[in-house]
């Protein structure tokens, strides 16, 4: 990894036909006319990084390109993207927050979080923060 971090970090004092050369290389293309020197730093050193550890999943590039592929012109798509997971009765939900680790159980019917029962982990994320949360989204589920 340590490699990897000098080779990120060698990005931004590379001349600019270097970025260029590496984004042509990436992308199998030309970058578009006016981008900036910063994008091609950032771009170079994502893919520099994704060459070493792997790069994005297999789950993540087909949702990026469902998104890509959907309407440009504001519209909501007509279909979900990707379905959210359920999650098992018995599972645990783990979050820390301001310091201090909560821990939700899945049940059958609702959750279980510091001895009370609740419908939704939006109710559980409103009652931890104060504020009005999505559970799902503050969970990472």
């Amino acid at each position: 990894m340590g490699s990897v971090l000098h080779r990120t970090d060698a990005v931004p004092g590379l001349p600019r036909e270097e970025l260029v050369d590496a984004w042509i290389k990436a992308h199998k293309g030309p970058p578009p006319k006016g981008i900036s020197r910063r994008l091609l730093e950032y771009s170079a050193a994502y893919h520099e990084q994704a060459r070493a550890l792997g790069g994005l999943k297999p789950t993540t590039r087909r949702k990026l390109r469902q998104i890509a592929a959907s309407p440009a012109d504001g519209d909501k798509p007509t279909t979900r993207i990707g379905k959210r997971k359920q999650l098992a009765p018995g599972s645990r939900l783990i979050r820390e927050w301001q310091g201090r680790t909560h821990t939700v159980e899945v049940l059958e019917a609702g959750f279980l979080y510091d001895g009370q029962r609740y419908g939704s982990l939006s109710e559980i994320a409103r009652f931890i923060t104060g504020a009005r949360w999505s559970g799902p989204r503050f969970f990472g589920t």
